[in-house]
């Protein structure tokens, strides 16, 4: 979802021949798959396209050539930190982030900044705006950046 959300973002703010968007989970679990349907519904009830996104997962070449390495929660955060450690990629550790840290309205709780899994909550309305404002955040940080 999140994926699906940014690259329309960007491509509404003529920026894709500039920013480019992949997403990657931390297992094996979902390779070769599609959006799960709910997540399509709640995308389509938005009008945002996401074609061309299928599951794979989080690579060495992620952590030598991403600016930014995203998750959506603790958990991912420490798995990822731990693959960079594992793999002799320290210097992707300062990429390395939780995705809601962008968001203007975080709607902590209690001090996380986790992102929570729909699939389990059944709230992909929920997470699709907290994905919504974090991306929105990601992409004005990443044009203040790159000056952009």
């Amino acid at each position: 979802m999140a994926e699906a959300l940014l690259r329309h973002k960007i491509a509404q703010a003529k920026l894709s021949h500039k920013i480019s968007v992949d997403s990657a989970g931390t297992h094996g679990y979902h390779v070769g798959d599609r959006p799960h349907r709910s997540t399509q519904r709640e995308l389509d009830k938005h009008g945002i396209p996401y074609d061309g996104i299928v599951g794979r997962e989080l690579t060495e070449d992620d952590l030598a050539t991403a600016d930014y390495l995203l998750v959506m929660d603790t958990e991912n955060l420490n798995d990822v930190r731990r693959f960079a450690r594992e793999t002799d990629y320290d210097e992707a550790l300062d990429a390395i982030r939780l995705t809601m840290e962008f968001a203007d309205d975080p709607n902590e709780a209690d001090g996380a900044l986790d992102v929570p899994d729909p699939y389990y909550h059944k709230n992909y309305d929920v997470v699709y705006k907290m994905l919504d404002d974090a991306t929105t955040g990601l992409l004005a940080h990443i044009r203040r950046e790159a000056k952009i």
